[in-house]
């Protein structure tokens, strides 16, 4: 085994992957410590993971496969039985002329090679993944910790009671509700509970020309998890649009729905989009959880300064407060959290949505319906005349809304909404394209704020990490600026799903509007001028808050790379 290591060693230095003094230093530490010295370069961060896999496959001529980024087709994965993939932690990725394809994160393990050819009886081509890899792919795949038990919940049990009899009752079923334990509802109801537990925000699923595909959203990120058979489309899509209230009998357009459902003791709503595709409606659930708008504002992602920031706007007496971001961004969690935040009985707060995703206790809500004319404008002109405190739109999308809410504020109210805008000073230029005049937005705002969400580093499983030379390069640091820095990864457990990451947070740029910006947009600078001065006068950037925070060991250099591409810092 030391010989092998020591081969492997002589590769990773000749690689470029380190160097001959960092592995000497390491080999002593190594013998200290009783472990080995490859394990112990990538716990201290100084190699990478997928240095090692690299080299691996470059001992033994093999080629790397990246199989998170692969589709396996299920006829591939049936090769392999379950318990043999995981007895040998093997991933099988190719059939072909005979011949499979195998993904294995030890190309040195003759032993498992001979058992594969002898049990699958064919020809093993090697292939060399990372540990990592090969654990998430056989979550995903094959099942494991809460996947396996989704996996036996949804399939095991009720494919085996899902007779042509149980789908047609199902499928037809359309005046009144089927037996609460019939398969079907039972399978529908798991896709559901499953989501919930793993903490998904969206259900997806995707008529495909030959199969039935079922996604889940976790943390920003679609993970495909096993699919129902083709031959259970109609029924399961039928069910949802019966739970939701549609028209199960119209599959020429779009429909939304809504779903409430109880899990455990919790209530939630699914917000519920049919969509016809080419094989068939396209399902999407948005699963509405409250408990994400009862965050304080650290948990959003602020770190103290900016809180004591934000917390000061807010509570300003009139004014405007726009966030900006793309959707998914986590905009209508942050203004909700800021209403949940400044509830109190001494004020009136009511919103104007389309549509009302969360029903927030103690805030007059509104829901816009264009087909009867009731649109932003006519709501906000009617909620005026209730004499609120504080008023909360969901979107500025025309003049005459942005109009009516700049008059608000102006009059006495503080107003809160969004743009879709890339950055916050970029929301100015947003506003005067619409119509709004300069000077009007000048004096009602208070603060732009832009948000992107990235992802926390799982707290189960987090271990110091070196950035790579590019990821320094891209934010802009140096080796004095992590030399006494938190930076942290995480190396993937059963508890974030294999991924090193489990929850989001906020990034954000705050542009707090006071006299001199005024006069800046007043005099209407292009975005490019405003920009530059607002980071003069003390604006972060989003990427120079998501590097505070990769500093301070809240999330990766990656993500923040991610989340922030195009941010000219």
């Amino acid at each position: 085994m030391a010989e092998k290591d020591d081969y492997l060693l002589d590769l990773l230095v000749d690689l470029g992957f380190t160097t001959a003094d960092v592995v000497a230093k390491a080999r002593e530490e190594a013998h200290a410590a009783g472990v080995g010295v490859v394990d112990l370069l990538v716990a201290n961060g100084l190699i990478r993971a997928g240095d090692v896999t690299q080299a691996k496959a470059a001992q033994f001529g093999a080629e790397v496969v990246h199989l998170a980024n692969m589709k396996i087709e299920d006829d591939v994965i049936a090769i392999v039985p379950r318990d043999i993939a995981k007895k040998y932690r093997v991933i099988p990725v190719f059939k072909n002329d005979g011949k499979i394809g195998i993904a294995i994160a030890d190309p040195s393990d003759l032993n498992t090679i001979d058992s594969l050819t002898h049990l699958l009886n064919a020809e093993i081509e090697q292939r060399v993944a990372s540990e990592t890899d090969i654990e998430a792919a056989l979550v995903k795949y094959y099942g494991s910790g809460e996947k396996k038990k989704m996996d036996a919940g949804i399939f095991a049990g009720v494919m085996q009671e899902l007779t042509e009899e149980n789908v047609h009752v199902a499928k037809i079923e359309e005046g009144g509700e089927v037996e609460a334990d019939a398969p079907l509802i039972r399978l529908v109801n798991q896709i559901i509970v499953d989501a919930f537990k793993l903490r998904a925000s969206d259900i997806h699923l995707e008529p495909l020309e030959k199969r039935f595909r079922l996604r889940y959203r976790i943390d920003g990120m679609m993970q495909e998890m096993k699919s129902p058979p083709k031959r259970l489309q109609a029924p399961v899509i039928a069910r949802l649009k019966i739970q939701a209230g549609m028209i199960i009998s119209e599959h020429r357009v779009p429909q939304d729905g809504r779903i409430q459902s109880k899990i455990g003791n919790k209530l939630i709503d699914l917000r519920v989009s049919c969509l016809p595709t080419n094989h068939g409606e396209s399902i999407v659930m948005r699963i509405l959880d409250k408990e994400g708008l009862r965050l304080g504002l650290p948990e959003l992602g602020f770190l103290s300064d900016d809180q004591a920031t934000f917390e000061r706007i807010i509570g300003l007496p009139d004014g405007i407060l726009l966030v900006t971001g793309p959707t998914g961004s986590g905009k209508t969690t942050t203004l909700y959290s800021c209403l949940n935040y400044i509830n109190r009985p001494d004020r009136k707060i009511i919103t104007v949505e389309d549509p009302v995703e969360y029903v927030l206790s103690g805030i007059n809500q509104v829901q816009v319906n264009d087909m009867v004319g009731f649109t932003f404008a006519s709501a906000l002109r009617a909620i005026l005349r209730q004499a609120p405190n504080i008023v909360m739109i969901g979107e500025i999308r025309d003049l005459e809304t942005g109009s009516i809410a700049i008059n608000a504020s102006l009059t006495g109210h503080l107003v809160f909404s969004t743009l879709h805008t890339n950055d916050a000073p970029g929301a100015v230029t947003r506003l005067v394209d619409i119509g709004v005049k300069p000077f009007l937005v000048a004096s009602s705002t208070r603060c732009l704020m832009a948000q992107r969400l990235v992802r926390k580093i799982c707290k189960k499983c987090v271990a110091p990490y070196q950035p790579t030379e590019q990821e320094m390069r891209s934010l802009g640091l140096t080796m004095d600026d992590v030399k006494n820095a938190n930076i942290q990864k995480g190396r993937g457990c059963q508890n974030c799903n294999n991924t090193g990451n489990r929850g989001r947070f906020g990034i954000f740029e705050i542009f707090v509007v006071e006299d001199e910006a005024r006069k800046l947009i007043y005099d209407r600078v292009p975005t490019t001028v405003l920009r530059q001065r607002a980071r003069e006068m003390g604006m972060r950037t989003l990427r120079e808050d998501g590097i505070r925070k990769v500093l301070a060991g809240l999330t990766t250099p990656e993500e923040v790379i991610r989340a922030t591409v195009g941010d000219e810092s």
